[in-house]
């Protein structure tokens, strides 16, 4: 038997942060108490005094690109880059090449994270316009959800049949999480640049052809969909002030039919910043100005948005470079996520209890997953222990993503992980990735 304990740690979980000691016995947490003996001469002692000890961050949204796009990134890199960055367990989306459209694409990838990963995994199953039957057939228990793009991104899994989507909202039992933005509004506002500037068009007027109405009349639309067929929605990476009056914080979250997501490069960046990051900043949807992102932060805060994720969607550089049309959108982020929300703890922003509830706690209960999420007897070991007192400097020769590059480059975060378990097992440690693969596939009470 393997057995971890960690010892003075500040815990970190639900709402709460107490001083005390946490027992891992192979992949669980065993014992939680103010103080704890080593049982054997065998237990590894960690001294985490003055460090908090989190659990593992749930990111609810990644583009690992594996199969069929590995240049960009696969399972075991961005897997390494996610337990760097405190993150335990990732469900990843379904535009990979071929695209997760039937059961059995959809199982091939689960194969590979199987033989592959590092932190725990799940797969989103991918709609189409003409995939209802086998959308029909997956199981609830054992996948995590079903993805819709109602507006065209990376890959294209547009489903715009009107009929087609109805049908999708009222049969399906899944989870359905949505990318909502609208195609004809971006086609018409595109057409309008194009006209002006051909490809070459400026980076900053990308938060105008993605614009706000795209996003409202999208999200908007989704919504009224769900809460006609009572479909189980959850909406991805929100970006403007006005979805925000979409949402509400007047029922639990367990209660919930309909819960939202903001991503981090929408909580971080503006418009503003484009001139300076250019195409690395270039997501979909749009980083768009301090007002909406002000808005994201009230919302975030009045638990309107429930949760916090990552689209971690990794370019390379030299695909970035292209002009404004065929620049691809998306950006590697799982390795800074965790320490970006810190540095919000730090400037005043957020508490670091609503950080652990938004990033582990609340995307364990929207996706119902089996004893992850959370520092209780009995729950996997899935943990990251941070000291929020030692500064850092992202620099290329420490960024673990395949592509190689970080819109954070440069930047000195506060805050570092020092150490992330997942599974019971201490799979990184001050910069070291472990080459193991305890990952497991998540599992939903469902």
């Amino acid at each position: 038997m393997k057995s971890v304990l960690i010892k003075n740690a500040k815990i970190v979980n639900e709402g709460t942060i107490f001083e005390g000691d946490v027992l891992i016995e192979n992949e669980f947490i065993v014992e939680i108490a103010e103080t704890i003996s080593a049982k054997s001469s065998s237990t590894k002692i960690i001294n985490a005094e003055g460090n908090y000890l989190i659990p593992g961050a749930i990111d609810d949204q990644v583009h690992f690109r594996e199969p069929g796009l590995t240049h960009k990134g696969d399972i075991a890199s961005e897997s390494r880059a996610a337990v760097a960055g405190g993150i335990t367990s990732f469900i990843e989306m379904p535009n990979t090449n071929p695209q997760a459209t039937t059961i059995e694409l959809l199982e091939d990838k689960f194969k590979i994270a199987s033989e592959k990963s590092i932190a725990n995994y799940s797969f989103m199953f991918g709609g189409t316009n003409d995939n209802l039957e086998e959308i029909l057939k997956v199981n609830p228990k054992t996948v995590a959800g079903l993805k819709l793009f109602l507006g065209s991104s990376t890959g294209n899994m547009l489903v715009d049949n009107d009929e087609v989507l109805e049908k999708i909202f009222a049969n399906t039992p899944l989870l359905i999480a949505v990318h909502c933005e609208d195609e004809t509004t971006i086609k018409n506002n595109l057409a309008k640049y194009k006209e002006e500037y051909g490809d070459d068009i400026p980076m900053k007027f990308h938060h105008l052809i993605r614009s706000e109405e795209a996003c409202y009349l999208s999200s908007s639309k989704a919504i009224e969909l769900a809460k006609k067929t009572g479909a189980r929605l959850h909406v991805f990476h929100l970006s403007t002030a006005k979805e925000m009056k979409l949402f509400t914080n007047k029922i639990p979250l367990e209660e919930k039919k309909i819960t939202a997501e903001a991503c981090i490069h929408h909580l971080w960046f503006t418009n503003e910043d484009y001139d300076k990051k250019g195409s690395l900043i270039k997501w979909n949807p749009a980083v768009k100005t301090q007002a909406d992102k002000d808005a994201l932060w009230e919302a975030l805060l009045d638990d309107r948005i429930d949760v916090i994720a990552t689209d971690h969607a990794p370019h390379t550089l030299e695909e970035k470079k292209n002009p404004y049309t065929s620049a691809p959108s998306g950006g590697p982020l799982v390795q800074h996520a965790v320490v970006a929300m810190f540095e919000a703890f730090h400037q005043g922003k957020i508490s670091v209890e609503k950080i652990v509830e938004k990033m582990a706690h609340n995307p364990a209960k929207i996706f119902k997953i089996n004893k992850r999420g959370f520092i209780k007897e009995g729950y996997y070991a899935d943990l990251a222990i941070v000291n929020a007192g030692l500064p850092w400097s992202v620099k290329k020769e420490n960024i673990l993503y395949k592509c190689g590059w970080s819109p954070f480059e440069g930047y000195t975060f506060k805050s570092r992980i020092t150490h992330t378990f997942v599974n019971g097992e201490l799979v990184y440690n001050n910069f070291k990735v472990k080459d193991v693969h305890p990952g497991m596939r998540l599992e939903f009470d469902r």
